[in-house]
């Protein structure tokens, strides 16, 4: 089983950045295309980034609010994969999770098979 530990939220201010980070363990880390996804509570758990598998080159992707502000890496050499949010807004205030899986569709969070627990970002405006 791989395990996924996120942490880095917190509350900040709008137009401030955080970076969230996602620790992976039981598992070569480097198998796994990640995803990042956020729920606020009562809606749907919504795509935020992902990052393919570091094979002949990486790719990531993101959703069309986020694009230009967040950035995916990757790091395998520490199994841990990060999210660079800057110029954060409110409207970006939810529950951030972590997730892993093949990495075909990358944007259906029924795609991935690891969960984290979430960390929580809230973005004061």
């Amino acid at each position: 089983q791989l395990q996924l530990v996120e942490s880095g939220g917190g509350f900040v201010q709008a137009g401030g950045s955080l970076r969230l980070s996602c620790q992976a363990s039981g598992r070569p880390f480097n198998r796994y295309a990640a995803g990042w996804f956020r729920q606020e509570p009562g809606k749907e758990r919504e795509f935020v980034a992902a990052i393919s598998r570091n094979v002949v080159k990486i790719t990531t992707y993101y959703a069309d609010d986020v694009q230009d502000r967040f950035t995916i890496s990757r790091d395998d050499t520490a199994n841990t994969v990060y999210l660079q949010m800057n110029r954060l807004k409110a409207d970006d205030s939810a529950r951030y999770f972590c997730a892993a899986g093949p990495g075909v569709r990358f944007r259906r969070k029924d795609e991935y098979n690891y969960w984290g627990q979430g960390t929580q970002v809230t973005v004061s405006s």
